[in-house]
């Protein structure tokens, strides 16, 4: 999957360095994916415009899915962002590492979105070299 993914959203994507999600959204944007940040509680993520929900997030980008919607969230907040995933037509719902949602997980599987839990993009990423 990330051999392969170009555009990644990042659902939680925080503003502040010490956080997990802005770690990792740096190093995903070092190497090269277009990494669209959302959170409605911030403008900017790593000098990425940021967008308030998923749905914003594609539909400024002329309506184009996302390869992979890497998610800093809450487990219970998952299922609403799978339904979200499915709908739009991305092709991996990417829970981080600690994070592990079945009710998330049946939705995007079901709904032809490719799942992964409990786990990083960078850790997997950096595993790939």
């Amino acid at each position: 999957m990330l051999r392969s993914a170009r555009r990644i959203a990042v659902v939680g994507a925080s503003p502040y360095p010490w956080r997990a999600s802005n770690v990792v959204m740096a190093y995903l944007l070092e190497q090269g994916y277009a990494c669209v940040p959302v959170n409605p509680e911030a403008e900017t993520v790593l000098g990425q415009p940021c967008f308030p929900t998923l749905e914003e997030a594609v539909a400024t980008a002329g309506g184009a899915g996302f390869d992979i919607v890497d998610v800093f969230r809450r487990a219970e907040h998952t299922p609403d962002i799978a339904r979200s995933a499915v709908a739009l037509r991305c092709g991996t719902l990417w829970l981080q590492q600690g994070i592990v949602n079945q009710e998330a997980a049946r939705i995007a599987h079901e709904g032809g979105v490719a799942v992964v839990m409990d786990r990083c993009t960078a850790v997997d990423h950096r595993g790939l070299r």
